[in-house]
């Protein structure tokens, strides 16, 4: 078998520029960014109301837990 060197050529330029198309990057460009986290919520707002509902619970449960023993 001889060596064909226009063959071999021809074949590696081929192979070369068909290569060359699978590595290249997606069109388009990357995606865009995701959007920034919504702000965090207050803790002031309604703080007060929380505090005089937990100790009315408390308040509650114990009162009805006292009542149960007797």
């Amino acid at each position: 078998m001889k060596f064909a060197p226009k063959n071999t050529s021809l074949f590696l330029l081929a192979y070369l520029l068909v290569s060359s198309v699978y590595a290249a990057p997606p069109a388009g460009g990357p995606p865009p960014p995701t959007p920034p986290p919504p702000p965090g919520l207050p803790i002031n707002n309604g703080l007060v109301i929380l505090l005089v509902l937990a100790i009315f619970l408390g308040y509650y449960s114990l009162k009805r837990q006292k009542l149960n023993l007797k």
